[in-house]
């Protein structure tokens, strides 16, 4: 469900986007309120679901975690998914899954340390689990975008 914004929301959203950290003195500098007013309007934006968490960006590699992959899940029947969603929710190399429409049923994003993690990731995590028809993946070489950030406009936009 979508929810409506003004144009104050999606400038607190923009600048919390950029950045996160941001005072409320500062925010509501940029903004042109009080600082326990742009408080108010972030803690109501907490409330409705729209922010929805704050988090750090880490770099992958500098972590550890170089190697990076999509995996396109085929499942053999619909009463598979339960358990396979089980497995997701449970890896921390899984940062993505998506339930997507073509020859697959399911998408998923991974961070590995190398392609041994990536192996035992494929071979024994996700292949071992009853009614994983295929697997298919794709390594990335390099990534050219990427972003969390996005796009935010007024409902009216």
């Amino acid at each position: 469900m979508q929810i409506s914004l003004d144009t104050l929301d999606v400038k607190i959203l923009n600048y919390l986007l950029q950045q996160g950290r941001i005072t409320w003195a500062e925010l509501a500098a940029q903004i042109g309120i009080s600082a326990p007013a742009a408080a108010d309007r972030v803690r109501k934006l907490e409330d409705r679901g729209v922010i929805q968490g704050y988090t750090a960006c880490l770099d992958a590699e500098r972590v550890g975690h170089s190697l990076t992959a999509f995996i396109a899940v085929t499942l053999e029947r619909p009463e598979h998914r339960a358990t396979f969603l089980e497995r997701v929710h449970a890896s921390a190399a899984i940062q993505e899954c998506h339930h997507v429409t073509g020859d697959d049923d399911y998408l998923l994003k991974v961070r590995c340390r190398h392609t041994r993690h990536l192996e035992h990731l494929i071979s024994d995590s996700l292949k071992s689990l009853p009614g994983i028809l295929r697997t298919r993946t794709t390594i990335v070489l390099s990534t050219v975008k990427e972003t969390a950030a996005l796009p935010v406009s007024t409902s009216s936009s």
